[in-house]
């Protein structure tokens, strides 16, 4: 099975800037991967494309096609998001605290330390070294930590750890430096500064620095326009007058300046204080305080169309000003702890807030006070997930205590249970696909009701127990849950919320617990090295009990109940016949999922014997082959058959998990330990740029003590979806969904600039029915789209419908469905309907919710012709039989 990456789940925001493109896109860093969400259409993607270690700082073009990322490790991704994929990498050489495009998409501002570097944007050329630094300025005496670019690509502002914002002059002359003007007054580290436009005559006349203390200061400029029309359209070849120096005050408050001299010997006539953006002078206009001491700015941004700025705080308190007046517009708290982005879309309507150790990310509409999306992934890792039957619905139970159920198609969770007390160990879906089952740690079993989103049933024991096994009858009429402190497996009645029997026997832990798919038999796996099988409903005792020589740590059931398998603490995966109570064969997986070392293991990967086991197992929906995770960074595949090792998936290549590399490097080893586990830099929180690395939540995380809090690599969940079609894994990464079908089909009507009535009439002449198919869906009028239809040839229409992009598969059918009832070309249209079925089957079964209107619709058109032709038919029936019979007659 050709399964790729489609899809992560359960982790939406986990700390660096967000930013919007096309004013509804927003894109998040996610780890080490990038996570797309469309805030119209409520559907979310990851590109499958992972950068070395935790993504720190993302930048997108003015048009949106190109994305830049740049991880811990410094090292820079330029993606093209139409295609998904990676044009160009680089390497730099410090930390890079803030990366942003110019307003004309050519440049790239860099911070790199305290180092400014203007890259000259690559775009689309293949070469080898696509990247060509322009200049570099080395005029901070420590980190910059924001900039921002005027919208004629000729100077920079930029905020510094060093107390101070600069006003930098663009130029790509080498040797044509020019003295950065300084903005000096703050108390703290300035952690934004923007320009501000004159609305009128669209140029800069303002600037804003914000620090971390709080403080807002406002710079006016006034210069000579005169000086700045006359200018060349060449932005970047343009050689501005001479900066003066600062601007400072005598004992009697007059103002003092000094001419100064340019390379020719010559008095350049500017004095101190002048600023050389267009010949004139900046002043500091007022000073400003946000008022929410003790807490500290860590994240604002500034919208220059609606001189609007937004800050948020260490406190989860995000305020909204109006500018350049200072008027509070909103002063509102929406999370618990800091927020670490905060950002405008091009309208200045939505607000985007981020808040990395809750893994938050919400957008609020400001004019009409409510939110556009408010997604919060898991706080700690993902324990269990369970496909609901019809493969539309993903439930993740995790360490945070709460059941979140997601819409694999969208990608969004939609409900939230937060009622358990205790870490959520297992899921189970009922049958009838409308109830969902958890066990806890708390001692509890809950049913959740899907159409009303309440606990409805709370199952618990005679005494308090830790369950961390769950199951189900096919029914669900019978609820089993394994215990992890007293060996014992609890049953229930559903309906009648009675205890009906416990079962005993088991001398360990039961981790694994499931229902055969044809009968009423019930397998029990433990760590006392033996699987039991239970008959719930004759009779008390183990039915049949199969040996091992090692703890059993999981089992599953192949689907037709003819085959189980379980897993052992040596790394094998046992086969046993249920019904003859034989051993079939096994696999030896020992080598298979061995692979990492840990930052604290004193033995190589290859010597160590910790984590060569598998924690849970899944059949695929025909049985031919099995899925095996565990403590490691791959899933292995296994044809059960013939016992062999089909594919090995790796979850992850981020660097900035543990377990991740073979071989460690020996440089990192210090007598104090490992280098990398040794803490020492809190600059970056302090600066209101919070670490990626989820070591400093304040809780041990679960398996992460052998070093200190960094996240170990490793699967604890897997399950197939009941279609076959696609598999999710709970890793540390969070829910990780492979698909078999490509989710990404290109569309390349999307390059084009004019989508017009010309265009697709142009198409159908060039007898490209495809290409005038998709233009009129796009431009979304219903005679262009009747026009195109009606022009492809009936043989031609597997060919075309084939073809259709599955964001225009909605429009199709509702174009149809309206052709139905008002054409007479029933079996032509009938036609396109059977090929869309057939052709895009599984795209309609998996997104049955979205298409559930349309679908409907188009149900109804079909069965009401059916029925007026079979009113047809029946009222003249004598009439068609004279016919035929006189036909057979001549």
């Amino acid at each position: 099975m050709n399964y790729r990456f489609q899809n992560l789940l359960g982790a939406p925001y986990r700390g660096g800037n967000a930013v919007v493109t096309k004013n509804t896109n927003l894109i998040s860093p996610v780890g080490n991967r990038v996570s797309v969400t469309d805030l119209v259409k409520s559907q979310t993607i990851t590109l499958p494309i992972q950068s070395s270690s935790n993504i720190r700082r993302i930048a997108a073009s003015p048009d949106g096609v190109f994305l830049l990322t740049v991880d811990d490790n410094n090292r820079c991704l330029f993606i093209n998001l139409p295609r998904r994929v990676v044009l160009h990498r680089i390497t730099f050489k410090h930390p890079v605290n803030a990366v942003k495009f110019s307003p004309n998409g050519k440049y790239i501002a860099v911070a790199a330390g305290k180092l400014l570097q203007i890259w000259k944007s690559p775009g689309f050329k293949r070469e080898v070294f696509a990247f060509e630094l322009v200049r570099t300025f080395a005029d901070c005496n420590d980190k910059i930590l924001s900039m921002d670019w005027d919208n004629d690509t000729k100077y920079l502002i930029v905020g510094s750890k060093d107390l101070t914002g600069r006003l930098f002059f663009v130029d790509k002359k080498k040797g044509n430096y020019k003295k950065p003007f300084l903005f000096l007054g703050h108390r703290d580290s300035v952690v934004g500064c923007f320009f501000g436009v004159d609305k009128k005559k669209n140029r800069v006349d303002k600037a804003y620095t914000i620090a971390r203390d709080g403080f807002i200061f406002s710079w006016g400029y006034s210069g000579n326009d005169v000086n700045r029309d006359a200018r060349d359209d060449d932005l970047m070849d343009v050689e501005p007058p001479s900066p003066g120096t600062l601007e400072r005050e005598g004992e009697d408050g007059e103002r003092i300046g000094k001419k100064r001299k340019d390379s020719d010997g010559k008095e350049s006539g500017f004095s101190e204080g002048e600023g050389y953006l267009s010949g004139g002078k900046w002043e500091l206009l007022r000073k400003d305080c946000f008022m929410q001491a003790p807490a500290k700015v860590t994240a604002c941004d500034y919208h220059k169309g609606l001189d609007l700025v937004v800050v948020g705080f260490s406190n989860g308190v995000f305020g909204l000003y109006q500018m350049p007046d200072f008027v509070c517009i909103h002063l509102l708290s929406i999370s618990r702890e800091k927020l670490t982005t905060a950002v405008f879309n091009d309208l200045g309507n939505w607000l985007t807030f981020g808040c990395a150790k809750l893994g938050q990310l919400l957008v609020w509409e400001w004019p009409s006070e409510s939110y556009i999306l408010k997604q919060q992934g898991h706080y700690f890792d993902v324990n269990t997930l369970a496909y609901s039957p019809d493969s539309q619905l993903l439930a993740t139970g995790a360490d945070d205590n709460k059941v979140k159920v997601w819409t694999v198609s969208s990608g969004f969770c939609f409900v939230t249970f937060s009622e358990h007390t205790n870490a959520v160990t297992a899921l189970h879906f009922t049958a009838n696909n409308h109830c969902l089952l958890s066990a806890s740690l708390d001692g509890t079993v809950r049913a959740w009701d899907l159409l009303r989103y309440r606990n409805f049933r709370t199952f618990t024991a005679p005494s308090h127990k830790q369950f961390v096994s769950l199951a189900a009858d096919q029914s669900g009429e019978v609820i089993c849950a394994g215990t992890l402190d007293s060996f014992e497996i609890f049953v229930w009645s559903m309906r009648r919320n009675l205890l009906l029997e416990v079962l005993s026997g088991h001398e360990g832990p039961v981790h694994g617990l499931m229902f055969s798919p044809t009968d009423a038999i019930l397998a029990s796996s433990s760590w006392d090295k033996t699987v039991r099988l239970w008959n719930v409903f004759k009779e008390k005792g183990a039915v049949e009990t199969f040996r091992h020589t090692h703890d059993v740590l999981t089992l599953t059931y192949r689907p037709d109940g003819k085959q189980l398998a379980c897993s052992t603490l040596d790394g094998q995966i046992h086969f046993w016949d249920p019904i003859d109570g034989e051993s079939m064969r096994s696999i030896e997986g020992r080598r298979d999922i061995a692979g990492g070392r840990l930052m604290s293991d004193r033995r190589s990967a290859a010597n160590s014997s910790s984590g060569k086991c598998f924690t849970s197992l899944c059949y695929s929906a025909d049985g031919s082959y099995i899925l095996a995770g565990g403590n490691s960074r791959y899933i292995c595949m296994y044809d059960v058959a013939d016992q062999v090792l089909l594919r090995r998936f790796q979850i992850t290549h981020n660097l900035s998990l543990d377990g991740v590399l073979d071989f460690l490097n020996s440089k990192h080893m210090t007598e104090a330990g490992p280098l990398n586990l040794i803490d020492d830099d809190n600059s970056d929180t302090e600066d209101g740029i919070d670490k990626q690395t989820r070591g400093n939540v304040g809780y041990n995380l679960p398996g992460s003590m052998p070093n200190n809090g960094r996240p170990v690599i490793r699967t604890k969940s897997l399950k197939i979806a009941p279609t076959g079609r696609s598999f999710s894994a709970a890793t540390t990464e969070g829910v990780l969904v492979y698909s078999i079908d490509d989710s990404f089909i290109f569309d390349p009507t999307d390059l084009d600039i004019d989508v017009t009535p010309e265009a697709i009439d142009a198409a159908l002449n060039e007898e490209q029915p495809s290409r005038a198919l998709i233009l009129s869906l796009r431009l979304n009028e219903d005679s262009l789209i009747t026009k195109c239809i009606f022009s492809v040839n009936p043989t031609d229409v597997p060919a075309v419908a084939s073809s259709i992009p599955y964001r225009y598969l909605q429009r199709l059918i509702e174009a149809l469905t309206n052709l139905l009832e008002r054409c007479p070309h029933l079996e032509f249209v009938l036609q396109w309907c059977q090929e869309l079925c057939k052709l895009h089957g599984n795209s309609i079964q998996q997104n049955s919710r979205n298409l559930q209107p349309v679908l409907k619709s188009l149900q109804k058109a079909i069965t009401r012709i059916h029925q007026d032709l079979a009113d047809t038919c029946a009222l003249n029936e004598f009439m068609l039989r004279y016919l035929c019979s006189v036909s057979v007659k001549k």
